[in-house]
């Protein structure tokens, strides 16, 4: 049986996953949690298999989480679950430990299908962000231009579109001052920006919000 822990913020959504899987052979919903506070405390005397994480979980970003569930958690698969472009953050967040990225459009038989894969050690994204990876189809000159982002530019830049000083910026991450300004620096000549709303307006035409 596969131990799963759905982290999402909406009780419709967490409510909704454990009675998707009542009664199922394969799969077990052994907990819910709604920040990530109550993901790791969960965690510190829990076993799980894998984690269904909201990208936009509460407390601390769902890439930073994702870390340091990778770091204290290496055994865990992580399925980050978002509402967010999936071509915009589904390569940074695998970059970044994650076993798989799901849209929270899907339909529900694609949840079962992302946890089994990823729990036989597969990695899972939609078939069409495989397709547009592998033979680089896509038209989409934005989404595709932001791929050369980093996955830790995209967190910066993701945050600052959120509204959050620099100052905040590095206390969510974990970095200084003057590597956040770095960071923003790189964002904006690759962005091909020179000012910060202008940087605000480009991440609002990728799709970031």
């Amino acid at each position: 049986m596969i131990k799963v822990l759905v982290a999402d913020n909406h009780p419709i959504v967490r409510k909704g996953i454990k009675a998707l899987f009542k009664g199922d052979t394969e799969i077990n919903v052994v907990a819910k949690a709604s920040t990530t506070t109550e993901l790791f405390s969960f965690m510190s005397g829990n076993a799980v298999d894998i984690v269904l994480l909201e990208m936009d979980i509460p407390e601390i970003n769902g890439i930073t989480a994702l870390r340091k569930l990778k770091k204290e958690y290496p055994d865990v698969k992580v399925i980050m679950f978002s509402s967010q472009a999936e071509d915009v953050y589904a390569v940074s967040t695998l970059k970044a430990g994650a076993s798989g990225y799901l849209s929270k459009s899907v339909e529900t038989g694609m949840i079962k299908d992302a946890i089994m894969k990823v729990a036989s050690g597969g990695i899972f994204i939609s078939n069409e962000l495989a397709q547009r990876l592998a033979f680089d189809e896509s038209t989409n000159k934005p989404r595709r231009f932001f791929r050369r982002l980093s996955t830790r530019e995209v967190e910066v830049l993701k945050l600052l579109s959120a509204g959050k000083r620099n100052k905040h910026i590095a206390e969510e991450l974990n970095l200084n001052e003057k590597t956040v300004s770095t960071y923003k620096a790189r964002l904006m000549r690759k962005l091909n920006v020179d000012n910060l709303v202008d940087l605000l307006q480009q991440a609002k035409a990728l799709e970031l919000y």
